[in-house]
């Protein structure tokens, strides 16, 4: 297996642990979905968007981790960074400044570009073919 196929696996298990991390730790566990929500709605956006959000990271992020479609999940979570760039795109380069700064949702949307170009790597998990009846 060429080195390139470990190297799609460490980063599709490094980006399906951010996702993880920031679906599940810090918008569930530690803001709580209801202060997540009212976050999303302090920012003029549907507070149902919250939830779409926490969903879209821990189900990508778990399905990163076990390399199921990992093209497509990792471009089905670009528009989640897209969101926090523009959230966090007033606030300057360093994410440690006041509200957080924008280089590292960026840095996530073309790690998830390039994971999308290298697609599952080394030992995904792959799904069988749908049984298809045989033409008569």
């Amino acid at each position: 297996m060429p080195e390139s196929s470990y190297a799609a696996l460490l980063l599709r298990l490094c980006l399906g642990a951010i996702y993880l991390a920031h679906g599940l730790i810090l918008k569930v566990m530690t803001f709580g979905m209801a202060n997540t929500a009212q976050y999303f709605d302090s920012l003029g956006l549907p507070a149902s968007f919250a939830y779409l959000v926490v969903a879209a990271e821990v189900g990508g992020g778990v399905l990163l981790i076990l390399g199921i479609k990992t093209r497509w999940v990792a471009l089905a979570l670009t528009p989640v960074l897209m969101g926090a760039i523009w959230v966090h795109s007033g606030n300057g380069w360093v994410f440690s400044a006041a509200g957080g700064g924008w280089e590292f949702p960026v840095f996530l949307l073309l790690a998830s570009l390039v994971q999308a170009l290298l697609g599952d790597g080394a030992l995904a998990v792959t799904l069988p073919r749908r049984l298809r009846p045989s033409p008569t």
